[in-house]
């Protein structure tokens, strides 16, 4: 792919979008970037909603900018520098109600709040010392949850009612969250929870129970506070050893996120936005038996779904 590279998105760019840019940066670069635009004009030049610019010159760092009517706004840079030089890449940035996700190679990378409103973004532009090998969109549809819209919904799962009863048979999302699962855990089943990390968030939890005796068979205990993402099981009374070994911390605060449990014969398997996090080894081996799960902590609950 030729840089500088220009080229229009062709459709609009709304909350559940998703961009993926894959590439490898050169020996001797000191810099390139990636623009959201309104437009491809030079001069003027055009606006640019969301400016992405690695920087490999003294300081690693990413910049991050809003032009507007040929004038940039305050920079945000990012320290924690993903890129390296001679080395392959992959982007994802994923369009939210009031801001870009940004990860590099499965992590979490950046948050960019949204100073013009992406629908009016209709041009990708690339440029400086990079190479790109490819740039993918997945484009939200209407029959997709909007990510972080106020609609929230549920799938193959009843909520126990306490105080927040169901309102037209949705559920309220509201923490602390309970719901019965509609099938109970076994081999192939799947529990998916979506959310956004608090601001300040210290720790959230998410725990599959066995209704009847309370047992807690899965608990997975992200702790943004100290970075660690602590697993256990609450069984006959008393807290199992914590497991705390993971390759990165998948969570950071402000971030939306997808967890997906995949509950297999022998482990359950957790991925994080797309990405393998950890495997956790059945300690509660009647699995028919877990049929509740229950959320809590410093999180907004935006969706909940199993099958």
């Amino acid at each position: 792919m030729t840089i500088p590279y220009v080229g229009t998105i062709t459709e609009q760019l709304k909350p559940g979008s998703l961009i993926v840019i894959r590439g490898h940066v050169p020996k001797d670069s000191e810099r390139f970037q990636v623009d959201f635009q309104q437009g491809n004009s030079l001069k003027p030049r055009a606006d640019v909603a969301f400016h992405f610019n690695p920087r490999f010159k003294r300081s690693n760092c990413i910049v991050c900018n809003t032009l507007i009517n040929e004038k940039w706004g305050w920079e945000e840079i990012t320290y924690n520098m993903p890129f390296r030089k001679e080395k392959s890449f992959e982007i994802v940035i994923m369009v939210l109600k009031n801001k870009f996700q940004v990860a590099v190679n499965g992590e979490h990378a950046l948050l960019y709040a949204h100073r013009v409103s992406p629908e009016k973004i209709d041009t990708l532009g690339v440029y400086g010392k990079v190479n790109i090998h490819s740039i993918g969109f997945r484009f939200s549809s209407a029959n997709q949850m909007d990510l972080q819209s106020m609609e929230t919904s549920t799938l193959g799962l009843t909520q126990i009612s306490r105080e927040n009863i169901q309102k037209s048979g949705k559920l309220q999302l509201s923490l602390p969250f309970e719901a019965r699962l509609n099938a109970s855990m076994g081999p192939g089943r799947t529990v998916v929870i979506k959310g956004e990390v608090n601001t300040n968030a210290k720790s959230f939890n998410v725990d599959l129970v066995a209704g009847k005796s309370r047992d807690i068979a899965l608990h997975l205990n992200p702790r943004l506070n100290v970075k660690a993402f602590v697993r256990n099981s609450f069984l006959q009374d008393a807290w199992g050893e914590e497991e705390r070994n993971i390759t990165c911390f998948p969570f950071s605060s402000g971030m939306y996120f997808e967890m997906i449990i995949y509950c297999d014969v022998r482990e359950f398997k957790v991925a994080v936005n797309g990405v393998h996090s950890l495997e956790y080894k059945h300690r509660f081996k009647d699995l028919s038996s877990i049929d509740t799960l229950s959320v809590d902590g410093d999180i907004r609950l935006l969706d909940v779904r199993s099958w």
